[in-house]
């Protein structure tokens, strides 16, 4: 056996194909100017299902096909870490837990699964049907108004998500708390430029006043003596870990935020589908109906991976690096399934045998 020299094992190791667009920008402004899903199925068919790209100020690598995905969200998970980019960070709070890890995460997330564990979901029931009845009435007051189903949802998600974290908080504090978080929102997803004016800057003044609110909200329940409260809010106020040290308010106000924000737009988004498909497909309507449907969660998800070193591929991922599967871009590949376009609720029934 030969021993290859350092400069042949350099070779060897080389990045993924792509573009990194120009300094400090990146391709950011290409990936705004349109819509993403062009913008990466044209990075795909250019480069391929793994490619380099450099977006909101992170290089990063994408990946476009189920073996790579797994290689970073099963067999190589342990090289991997869940990030996001800074301006996100910025937007949600520092200390949310799903930007630790270690045992502050870990304390955190049984928190949060105990906030929302059956039995605790249980004894919201009655206040959700509230929420869903005030829908219900409203939509059909509209004397036959087109509704924009998806904004609807979101009203609907927000308003449970602030019952299960405040439980049935003043009409004050709730209408406040919708109009900040909606302005944070907005400009969620918006070029990071902090300027005044911009959708960015709007979005970081309202997380702060966000933040202001929860304050006020926590000062008033130690006033009134409500910290025994069973929400997500009276656990957080009541949390100790092993050295006895409590939660500050930042870090509950953020964990509250992240919270609410992870809840909210996915839960709108997976309701109007629900019901979109539900009212297109009357065979699948009867089989929800059914007493004894079955609802499968069909494997893991994680977004915006950053991570330490790996190989995939022969290719060198550089630590610090972001590792992004495209989950829609597989999803929506023929190659995988067949007509991907059209639903076909029983599709993911053959999910572990690719």
């Amino acid at each position: 056996m030969r021993k290859r020299n350092k400069g042949q094992q350099k070779q060897r190791a080389m990045l993924p194909p792509g573009s990194m667009g120009w300094p400090c920008v990146g391709e950011t402004l290409q990936l705004y100017s349109q819509d993403p899903n062009d913008f990466f199925t044209h990075k795909q068919t250019r480069y391929g299902n793994i490619f380099k790209t450099h977006i909101l100020g992170c290089p990063c690598v994408m990946l476009a096909s189920p073996e790579a995905a797994r290689f970073v969200l099963v067999t190589h998970a342990h090289l991997f870490k869940p990030t996001y980019p800074k301006s996100k960070e910025k937007m949600i709070g520092p200390f949310a837990l799903f930007f630790h890890q270690g045992n502050y995460h870990t304390n955190l997330r049984k928190l949060v699964q105990s906030s929302f564990a059956p039995e605790a979901v249980r004894k919201l029931v009655p206040g959700i049907e509230a929420i869903a009845i005030s829908a219900l009435e409203s939509w059909a007051s509209t004397g036959g108004q087109a509704i924009h189903t998806f904004h609807e949802m979101k009203k609907f998600s927000f308003e449970v998500g602030i019952l299960s974290i405040f439980g049935h908080l003043d009409g004050k504090y709730m209408e406040e708390l919708k109009e900040n978080y909606c302005i944070l929102d907005k400009g969620y997803n918006s070029f990071p430029t902090n300027f005044p004016g911009t959708a960015y800057n709007k979005a970081i003044l309202a997380r702060r006043r966000l933040g202001e609110l929860v304050s006020e909200i926590i000062c008033e329940r130690r006033e009134k003596d409500l910290l025994v409260k069973k929400d997500l809010l009276g656990h957080l106020l009541n949390f100790k870990n092993e050295e006895g040290q409590t939660l500050s308010e930042d870090q509950i106000s953020d964990n509250i935020i992240g919270v609410l924000f992870a809840a909210q737009d996915t839960t709108a988004s997976v309701l109007t589908w629900i019901l979109k498909y539900l009212h297109d497909d009357q065979k699948l309507l009867e089989a929800v109906k059914d007493p004894i449907f079955e609802v499968r969660i069909l494997g893991p998800e994680m977004s915006g991976p950053s991570l330490d070193r790996g190989r995939g591929r022969g290719y060198l991922i550089p630590k610090g690096w972001k590792v992004m599967p495209l989950f829609r871009t597989i999803h929506h590949n023929p190659e995988f399934f067949v007509d991907p376009q059209n639903f076909d609720p029983s599709r993911f029934e053959v999910w572990s045998s690719i």
